[in-house]
């Protein structure tokens, strides 16, 4: 039985909560729901509320996007069909055919994709689909709200009846209008509107001349506004159809109310579920805003949120662009206290906070800012002590508030039970607060409620050090700075830092000393003791951060350099296979032309075809059968080399020239000889001269020869005389 009070609610900040969501609600009636949200008390209903607004976010990223549920209120519309023989107005029947439609498109939808939200159809699918409301009032009433000329065979015979008199009175206006105009009797403006009727505007002098019904003046008096007379008979027989015609329509109207009466307990639940789907979709929105989730909820007794961000510090820290610190504390049957100590504004409340209101948002069908490998399990009541509660009315002090608050919280508290406390033990002489505040602690962890509280009294520091089922906790601070890092450290008390902040604060060195001889020896160092330990946490928090931005680093670069290497490989195979395929190329041109110098003495076209044929079909043996693809992969990759070789030995020849270029004394260029052994200026390969002819040179390299220009050469070693 889930029982949790107003003032735990305003504690925690619940209802700024359901006021942000409300915001994001479509209806007027989805807000006022939203603004009612209470914990839930049966945790089948708790699931599916979790589960549908779960089923609602995933909507926003998939490509079945929900489809509109805005509708009108029919509030009004449902009182009046409640009242026996009472009838709507046309436009209340146009309201409750839209509500259908959209009811009908919805539960449709969610019947056909039950797979993505089998929750939200499980909601639709006690909801009853006809369109039989739609129909009914489609045959009478149009989509701009009025009534249909065929809604009725009399209402459609008034209606042409009506359309033909108005010709008779447009007609005879007419006739009326060229007579008086030519005469010169009527103003500039001809004709005006007066009563809904159309009248001759007359200057007043004429006024006698014109025969017909004076309806009315101008301000001024200058324009007698006239119906002539041939009019005003069919004006009086349009007035008796005017009046047929509202009777029939009333007549429509109530024997459509009739029709529709019997739905009223439909048309009731259809709004009751577009709303609720309202406030399903407002909590989704919600949901995205914060990055809430659904976390596991379990039987075990374990509250496990990690990574927790407080919602209204978020979206309040979100709009000023400043970051928010997220916590995570666990709670279990083994560590089901936890005590936080520190100084002020590091954050304790804050902590505290967050726990109580995720797990208040969450039993009340909210999603929460948490990771996703959060988890816990539901309480029957959660108690709050928070803030200063003195109370004026009641005469109360703050101690005595307290007191009193203790007191409910000794009634109510058991293992179904989470109790936060901030400043616990406050309000009183610090011995004698404490030494209560002891006792109350110890009551609640032997009844094994879950718990957080807040404090400065050393006393509780030490007695969640000794029992076993207790933690002490701190709001890490910089050690140098003194400014607090907003992050919970669990395992060790918290100091107060309370002469270090004096100091900080400019309190004199002397006053804050006399302020220590004032105190027990004992408790100072027991506060600097804390203190330290809290100094040293901080370093080793600080130590542990670098040394996992260097590993992170280190590993970034290790695979950077293993990229960088295996990039290198690959250049490398791919410039020695173009060598190869060069290679081989420059081979077999110099066996052609070995042939062709044979053929050229021999004159022997046999053994030329013969040769040339056994060095294709060597080649040919060698090679593997490919599809026409894989060719032209072949030969893209084999392009895109050529272009990064050509581009690299640019490169070089440039560098070459620059070098070139620059002022060097240049040595003798040597006499190039027969035998000399020489390599190409932009080459690597080296051959000898066999023959020098007109300035060229034939160089020998072995498996070929070439003609190349003495300038073109360079001297690697000559030959020996």
């Amino acid at each position: 039985m889930i029982s949790i009070t107003e003032k735990t609610l305003q504690d925690l900040q619940f209802p700024t909560v359901l006021e942000t969501i409300s915001d994001g609600c479509n209806t007027d009636i989805g807000k006022e729901k939203t603004l009612q949200i209470k914990p839930f008390r049966d945790k089948e209903e708790l699931m599916q509320a979790l589960m549908q607004t779960s089923e609602y976010v995933s909507s926003f990223q998939n490509n079945n996007a929900i489809p509109n549920h805005g509708f009108d209120a029919i509030t009004h519309e449902i009182k009046f069909l409640a009242i026996e023989d009472s009838f709507l107005e046309v436009g209340s029947f146009r309201k409750i055919a839209n509500l259908s439609a959209t009811t009908n498109v919805l539960l449709n939808f969610l019947k056909k994709f039950d797979d993505y939200y089998p929750n939200l159809n499980a909601r639709a699918s006690r909801v009853e689909l006809t369109k039989d409301i739609i129909t009914a009032i489609d045959a009478i009433v149009d989509k701009y709200g009025e009534i249909k000329d065929n809604a009725s065979p009399t209402l459609s015979g008034i209606r042409q009846n009506m359309n033909l008199v108005r010709g008779k009175v447009n007609q005879s206006f007419g006739v009326a209008l060229t007579q008086y105009n030519s005469l010169g009797y009527l103003d500039d403006i001809k004709e005006s509107f007066v009563q809904n009727r159309r009248v001759l505007a007359v200057l007043a002098m004429y006024r006698r001349k014109v025969k017909g019904s004076i309806l009315g003046s101008s301000k001024t008096g200058s324009i007698a506004y006239i119906e002539p007379e041939a009019t005003l008979k069919y004006s009086r027989e349009l007035a008796n159809l005017e009046y047929e015609e509202k009777e029939e329509i009333t007549r429509i109207l109530k024997n459509l109310s009739n029709v529709i009466r019997p739905y009223l307990p439909l048309l009731i639940e259809y709004q009751d579920f577009l709303s609720d789907i309202d406030v399903v979709a407002g909590k989704a929105k919600y949901a995205n805003r914060i990055n809430g989730i659904l976390p596991a909820i379990t039987e075990e007794r374990r509250l496990f949120f990690r990574e927790a961000y407080h919602p209204i510090l978020y979206l309040t820290n979100k709009q000023k662009q400043e970051v928010t610190h997220p916590q995570t504390i666990e709670l279990k049957q083994e560590n089901r206290i936890i005590v936080i100590s520190g100084p002020n504004a590091g954050g304790k409340t804050i902590s505290l906070k967050t726990v109580g209101l995720l797990q208040l948002m969450l039993q009340s069908g909210i999603l929460i800012p948490v990771h996703e490998r959060s988890e816990t399990f539901l309480f029957d009541r959660i108690l709050t002590d928070i803030g200063d509660n003195q109370s004026i009315e009641n005469h109360l002090s703050t101690y005595s508030y307290r007191l009193k608050n203790m007191n409910y919280f000794l009634k109510k508290c058991n293992r179904k039970t989470m109790f936060l406390i901030d400043e616990f033990g406050t309000g009183s002489d610090p011995e004698l607060g404490g030494a209560l505040a002891e006792i109350f602690l110890e009551e609640f962890y032997h009844r094994e409620a879950f718990g957080i509280i807040t404090t400065h009294y050393a006393n509780l520091k030490i007695l969640a050090n000794e029992l076993p089922y207790a933690t002490n906790a701190n709001m890490m601070f910089d050690e140098k700075t003194l400014e607090p890092m907003y992050k919970l450290a669990l395992g060790q008390a918290g100091s107060s830092f309370t002469f270090e902040v004096a100091q900080k604060n400019g309190i004199p060195f002397g006053l804050i000393n006399r302020a220590k001889k004032k105190i027990e020896v004992g408790k100072v160092r027991f506060d600097k003791t804390i203190a330290n330990l809290q100094k040293e946490r901080s370093k080793l928090e600080k130590t542990s951060l670098n040394l996992k931005e260097e590993e992170t680093r280190a590993r970034e670069e290790s695979k950077k350099m293993e990229t960088i290497n295996t990039k290198i490989q690959q250049k490398l195979e791919s410039y020695q296979e173009l060598y190869d395929s060069n290679q081989k190329i420059i081979y077999i041109g110099q066996k052609i032309d070995d042939i062709a110098e044979k053929y050229f003495n021999n004159k022997n076209k046999k053994e030329l075809i013969g040769e040339f044929l056994k060095i294709v079909e060597i080649e040919n043996s060698k090679r593997k059968k490919a599809t026409p693809k894989e060719v032209k992969a072949k030969v893209e990759k084999q392009k895109e080399i050529i272009a990064e070789v050509q581009v690299k030995v640019e490169e070089i020849r440039k560098e070459k020239k620059e070098k070139k270029l620059k002022p060097v004394v240049e040595k003798p260029k040597p006499i190039l000889k027969v035998g000399d052994r020489v390599r190409m200026l932009d080459g690597r390969s080296v051959g000898s001269i066999d023959l020098i002819e007109k300035n060229k040179a034939t160089v020998n390299y072995g498996i070929f020869t070439s003609k190349v220009s003495l300038d073109e050469l360079e001297l690697v070693e000559a030959i020996k005389k």
